[in-house]
């Protein structure tokens, strides 16, 4: 058994390994690992695998997909990056914006790769790249959410919904973390301890809240709201396709619900489009007791890559032309508008 088969079995039932193992292509480099020594390439992809799996099995329209256009067609899908969204604000024992996740990031190898401002949603996204396998482990979209920009009632209200965060991570975590930064690798024992751990940070971190306090968030930011109700969770997960434009037209044909429009990066490079929003139930506090209300949750993407010009900075002089690996800040918030669309 590979040191990643063994690392997932630590966190997903063995019927989920097999199908994520079958389900996603993964580099041969990080199925060949030294027994007993973890990589942080190895971590990196067993968190990557297992956080694709928990989004698969809350967005139906990426369950069907799946089915039919992946397994059906006896092909695997190529993990190009996942996005989760945060909040530079404190509150409760969290701490405050991508802070909460680049404690993680780095000693697993991920690098910053490029800042993209969102001024139109009042927020700022940051693309984290793996330094060992750039094009082959999927990258993180890490957005924070700045509450300065908004009103007062706003930000009382991020306040309170914040208030009862808590840290998944101990000192023990901490440790581990600083040596997995430091070494570049852990002790299998170390890795089985610390890759649930950090799994548990994708998650929302605070408790039920008022439902005023939602309706006062949503009247200003679908992206708050969205927090509020899903914390940190992967907001979405997106598969590097050949052309993304002839698999959104076969997700029209089929029926699923599909963006009506693909988002092209100002290079012409990039090619994005996406399933909307899923749609899920989540608990409120009211005077009169709580309350479950649908909300807008988690999405599947869809992007096209081209290539890097030959003679750019980023083309590799040994292994020819390089995929274009960066984002773009006009189609990041056409993209964002999928759970905005879902309310």
């Amino acid at each position: 058994m590979t040191n990643l088969q063994t690392l997932l079995e630590s966190c997903l039932p063995p019927e989920a390994v097999q199908q994520i193992h079958e389900q996603m292509y993964v580099h041969p480099a990080l199925q060949s690992g030294v027994p007993g020594t973890v990589t942080r390439a190895e971590l990196a992809q067993a968190l990557n695998m297992a956080l694709f799996h928990g989004l698969l099995q809350r967005v139906p329209a990426a369950q069907d997909y799946m089915a039919s256009d992946v397994v059906g067609q006896q092909r695997q899908v190529v993990f190009d990056h996942g996005a989760l969204r945060t909040v530079r604000w404190p509150g409760g024992a969290l701490p405050a914006g991508e802070a909460a996740f680049t404690r993680l990031l780095r000693p697993l190898g991920f690098t910053l790769e490029g800042t993209y401002p969102l001024p139109r949603l009042k927020m700022t996204g940051r693309a984290y790249c793996h330094e060992d396998f750039p094009q082959e482990i999927a990258q993180f979209f890490v957005s924070e959410l700045h509450p300065e920009q908004f009103s007062a009632p706003f930000q009382s209200a991020v306040t309170r919904v914040l208030s009862t965060s808590r840290d998944p991570l101990g000192p023990q975590d901490v440790a581990d973390l600083e040596q997995l930064a430091r070494d570049g690798k852990l002790p299998l024992q170390q890795a089985l301890r610390l890759l649930p751990t950090m799994l548990q940070c994708f998650a929302r971190q605070h408790g039920v809240f008022a439902l005023e306090d939602y309706e006062l968030l949503l009247a200003e930011s679908a992206e708050m709201a969205w927090i509020a109700t899903e914390g940190n969770a992967f907001n979405h997960a997106t598969d590097r396709v050949s052309d993304v434009d002839a698999v959104a037209e076969r997700q029209r044909e089929l029926g699923r619900p599909i963006k009506d429009k693909v988002e092209v990066s100002a290079s012409g490079r990039v090619r994005q489009t996406a399933f909307r929003a899923a749609t899920v139930q989540r608990e409120f506090l009211t005077p009169a007791g709580r309350v479950t209300r649908a909300v807008p949750g988690s999405f599947y993407e869809f992007i096209t890559r081209a290539e890097l010009a030959v003679g750019t900075a980023a083309n590799d002089p040994v292994q020819g032309p390089r995929l274009d690996l960066a984002f773009d800040a006009g189609n990041a918030t056409g993209i964002f508008g999928m759970t905005a669309a879902a309310k």
